[in-house]
């Protein structure tokens, strides 16, 4: 009965309206206000500082500085052992096989490849019976998302799109609830192929980012939700560890990669937690 009900709320609820007052709460510099906040969530999410730049909740100047804190420098080394690394901080929701055009969701559900990248079709194919990974990043989570491998950014879409909270009972009671939210798909061009970075937003989540544009999400246009736009982004490479975006207010990171392009490391399952650096897969061409 309260998933139901919470179900039903998340369907009724004014998403974006929600979500953009919580963005703008996140850019509150009133001391009082953000410190509080800020000294909340860290002990409701048990946020584990000790490893953060800046350790002092005081010290960030509103919650989202917070929220996308950057970490020392040798706390995430990146394995130099495995191809592809994690990207982030979180968990695996699922991952495996790309069957029919179909990307496993849970208990059951499934959603569109065509549909999570914008509905390009000739996209889509590119990925055709590869293989994908999903990775949920929780609130005590860090929040950037790094480069699993080297690549060069070939193109970036914008997809807007409903606002879901994303956990395990979305996902279980939401169909397409990863290719109906709104989100940031980026293509790159990497030593295994082509891999894709679905970077999906949801219920107050207020922002998304990436080093070469800024602030991507929202828009402005989030409400259309039959049109994407795109842009073609020349020379720029991020090598394997390197910060490619980030959310204000988490959620979930959907990597997909084109068919025998990549094995993954035999210990990973659902469930896993994941730490940025650690072996992910393995390059199927060598």
């Amino acid at each position: 009965m309260k998933k139901q009900l919470f179900i039903l709320l998340q369907k009724i609820a004014p998403q974006h309206a929600i979500s953009r007052f919580a963005g703008f709460v996140a850019q509150c510099r009133y001391p009082l206000f953000k410190n509080q906040l800020i000294s909340w969530f860290i002990a409701k999410y048990n946020v584990d500082m000790s490893i953060a730049q800046i350790q002092d909740p005081e010290k960030f100047e509103h919650f989202n500085a917070f929220f996308t804190r950057a970490l020392k420098e040798d706390a995430r080394p990146i394995n130099s052992n495995s191809d592809l690394v994690f990207p982030a901080d979180g968990a695996i929701s699922q991952l495996g096989d790309i069957s029919d055009g179909k990307i496993f969701q849970a208990k059951g559900k499934d959603f569109s490849l065509s549909a999570i990248l914008g509905g390009d079709p000739k996209l889509a194919e590119t990925f055709k019976d590869g293989r994908f990974a999903t990775i949920y990043l929780s609130p005590r989570d860090y929040h950037r998302v790094h480069m699993p491998i080297t690549g060069k950014l070939i193109e970036t879409i914008y997809v807007p799109g409903d606002l879901y909270s994303v956990n395990q009972t979305t996902a279980e009671n939401i169909d397409e609830l990863f290719a109906r939210n709104e989100r940031l798909v980026v293509i790159f061009d990497t030593e295994v192929g082509p891999m894709a970075m679905v970077l999906v937003g949801a219920m107050i989540v207020a922002g998304i980012e990436t080093p070469w544009a800024g602030q991507v999400c929202p828009t402005g246009k989030a409400l259309q939700k039959q049109h994407f736009c795109r842009a073609k982004q020349e020379d720029i490479v991020i090598n394997k560890g390197d910060e490619m975006g980030r959310f204000k207010l988490g959620s979930t990171v959907v990597m997909l990669f084109a068919e025998d392009a990549i094995n993954w490391q035999d210990h990973l399952f659902p469930n896993m937690p994941t730490i940025l650096g650690e072996a992910m897969a393995d390059n199927n061409q060598d």
